[in-house]
């Protein structure tokens, strides 16, 4: 391979240079402008993409999935799943067109003291208050059904503040 002579400009695949000025360029300034030194030659990078590029635009992401859950108590869980169902939650996005999917678990215990301004539907202000309480969890496809959801929950809930959560889903 022939060195080029000081001083004369050469074009290298497209790119102007001059064999004088070759070696003050520092090697940040080569690698950003895309250029690669090797013995004492420039020569541009050549990318090819792996494919060629699609004329169809990328499909849509999925929409968001959310598991929601509530601590009704016993008797009220039956009303408060009805309201979120009937809100759009517990449907299922696969091809089988599965609805009012939940999982209900065995009974728990809550306890809450409700604070002076309270007006609880169960036990004292003042009172520590321990009650039975089921865990229902549904699934939530799309932050408009979530927020449905969790405001049928409230209103079909018989607390004055029923707990509640929300957990974004990740599918893999």
């Amino acid at each position: 391979m022939e060195t080029p002579r000081r001083g004369r400009e050469e074009d290298v695949e497209g790119a102007r240079c001059c064999a004088q000025d070759r070696e003050s360029w520092t090697n940040s300034f080569a690698a950003d402008a895309g250029f690669v030194h090797r013995e004492r030659i420039l020569y541009k990078r050549h990318y090819t993409p792996p494919w060629p590029p699609s004329s169809h635009p990328p499909p849509p992401p999925p929409p968001t999935a959310s598991s929601s859950s509530s601590s009704p108590p016993p008797s009220a869980a039956a009303a408060c799943k009805r309201a979120i169902f009937a809100a759009g939650a517990g449907r299922y996005p696969g091809p089988g067109g599965y609805t009012e999917c939940a999982w209900t678990s065995s009974l728990g215990t809550g306890q809450f003291r409700p604070g002076d301004a309270a007006n609880p539907h169960i036990g004292t202000v003042g009172e520590l208050e321990e009650v039975e309480e089921a865990r229902v969890e549904t699934l939530c496809v799309g932050e408009e059904t979530v927020r449905k959801a969790v405001a049928a929950l409230k209103e079909a809930h018989p607390y004055e503040e029923p707990a509640y959560e929300v957990y974004k889903l990740e599918d893999y």
